[in-house]
C-alpha cells in the first residue's frame, strides 16, 4: 500500500489535540510535572516517528517495528496523560497499518483493539459503579470504525491521485512521441516529394532536352549534305525544347498533369516518331485493352518506355529496338541489339527511376544486358 502524505497530518493533529488537552488539565494541579514531562516527551517522540516514516520506503518488516514501537508509546503516554484523552491515539495503529500492512491486518488490528479495550473495562474495578466506561468504550469502537472509513476513502484517493499522475506522464510521452513521430513524417513526406521532383524532372524536361540535343546534332551533321534533313531535325529540336519549358512552367505553377486523356498507343507511337532517324529504328507492338489497365500503370510503362529508349539512342549505340506492350498482363518487353551495359557500370538517375515508378504500381524491372543487346522487361502485377 502506498502511505499517503495526509496521514501524517492527521497524525500530528491528534497528537497536538491530546497535548493541549493534558495541558489543559495540567494547569489545574492535578498532574505531576514529571508525569507531564514525560507526557509530552512520549508525544514529541511519536511525532518524530511519523515525520521519520514518512520520508522512508517503508517495508513489511519496518511496518511491524514502528506499528509496535507505537503502541508501546501509546501505552506509555496514555498512563502518563492525566486528562484521560490519549487512549484515542490507539485508533492511529489500524489506521497506520492500512497503508503500511494492507486492509485485512488493519480490519484485524481494529477489531482486537477493541476486544482488548472491552477486556480492560470488563475487568477493571469500577466497570460495575463507573457510568461512563461503556460509553466511553462505544466512543473507542466509533473512533476505529471511522478511523478504518477514512483510510480506505483515502486509499482510494491516493491511488486515483497516483494514477491521474502516472497517466499524465503517459500522456506527455505520448504527446512527445507524436510530435516526433510528426516530425519524422513531415521529413519523409519531403524526401519523397523530392524525390518525386528530381524523377518527374528527369523523365519529362530531361527527356525533351535530350531529344532536342539529338536533333540540333543531327541538324548541324546534315547540313551541308541534305539541308531538308538538317531542317527537320531543327524543326524537331525546336517543339521538344517547347515541350520541356512547358513542363517547367507546368513544375513552378503547381498545375502538372500529365495524366489527362493519357492514351498509352498515342503516346508511345509519338514517343517513337521523335526519336525514330535512319539510323534508329523503333518496332512497336501493342496488344491488349488500354481501358482494362489503371492509367497511373499506363503512364508508369510509358515513362519507362521513354527512358528506355533514350538511353538506347544515346548510349547503346544500338539502331533497332523492339517495344512489346501486352496490356494483359500488363507486360513491358524492350530488346536493342547495342553493345549492352558493363558489368561494372554503376546503376544511373534513369534506372533507379524506372524502378521506382514500376515500385508505384507494384511493379518490377528485370535488366539482361550482354554484348548482342540489352533486354528490360518490366512486370505489373494484376490489381
Amino acid at each position: 500500500m502506498i502511505r499517503p502524505r495526509a496521514l501524517t497530518w492527521v497524525a500530528w493533529f491528534l497528537y497536538l489535540s491530546v497535548l493541549v488537552a493534558g495541558l489543559v488539565v495540567a494547569a489545574s494541579g492535578e498532574c505531576d510535572a514529571l508525569g507531564l514531562w514525560g507526557f509530552t516527551c512520549g508525544l514529541a517522540v511519536a511525532c518524530a516517528l511519523e515525520f521519520v516514516e514518512s520520508r522512508m520506503a517503508i517495508t513489511a518488516s519496518h511496518a511491524v517495528v514502528t506499528l509496535t514501537a507505537r503502541a508501546v508509546l501509546f501505552a506509555v503516554v496514555t498512563a502518563l496523560d492525566c486528562a484521560g484523552n490519549a487512549k484515542l491515539l490507539f485508533v492511529l495503529i489500524p489506521l497506520t497499518a492500512y497503508f503500511t500492512l494492507g486492509h485485512r491486518i488493519a480490519y484485524g488490528l481494529g477489531a482486537a483493539e477493541v476486544v482488548l479495550a472491552a477486556v480492560l473495562v470488563a475487568a477493571g474495578p469500577g466497570f460495575g459503579g463507573d457510568p461512563e466506561a461503556v460509553p466511553d468504550l462505544l466512543m473507542f469502537a466509533v473512533g476505529i470504525g471511522f478511523a478504518l472509513t477514512l483510510a480506505v476513502i483515502a486509499g482510494r484517493e491516493e491511488a486515483g491521485r497516483r494514477r491521474a499522475e502516472s497517466l499524465l506522464v503517459e500522456l506527455s510521452d505520448a504527446n512527445a512521441r507524436l510530435a516526433e513521430y510528426a516530425d519524422q513524417a513531415v521529413t519523409l513526406a519531403t524526401v519523397a516529394e523530392r524525390t518525386r521532383l528530381a524523377r518527374d524532372i528527369h523523365d519529362t524536361v530531361g527527356h525533351h532536352l535530350v531529344v532536342t540535343a539529338i536533333q540540333l546534332e543531327k541538324a548541324a551533321a546534315y547540313r551541308t549534305l541534305e539541308p531538308d534533313t538538317a531542317d527537320r531535325a531543327l524543326t524537331d529540336g525546336r517543339d521538344s525544347a517547347r515541350q520541356a519549358l512547358e513542363q517547367v512552367r507546368r513544375a513552378v505553377s503547381a498545375l502538372h498533369d500529365d495524366t489527362d486523356g493519357f492514351t498509352l498507343a498515342t503516346a508511345l507511337r509519338a514517343l517513337i516518331a521523335r526519336l525514330r532517324d535512319t539510323d534508329f529504328t523503333v518496332t512497336l507492338r501493342l496488344s491488349g485493352d488500354e481501358h482494362r489497365v489503371g492509367e497511373s500503370v499506363r503512364l508508369a510503362l510509358y515513362l519507362v518506355t521513354q527512358e528506355a529508349l533514350t538511353n538506347a539512342r544515346r548510349h547503346s549505340g544500338a539502331d533497332t529496338v523492339t517495344v512489346e506492350v501486352d496490356l494483359t498482363a500488363p507486360t513491358l518487353d524492350i530488346s536493342d541489339n547495342g553493345r549492352g551495359l558493363r558489368p561494372d557500370a554503376a546503376e544511373g538517375h534513369g534506372l533507379r527511376g524506372m524502378r521506382e515508378r514500376l515500385d508505384l504500381v507494384g511493379g518490377r524491372l528485370t535488366i539482361t544486358s550482354g554484348p548482342t543487346g540489352t533486354r528490360l522487361l518490366a512486370t505489373v502485377s494484376a490489381p
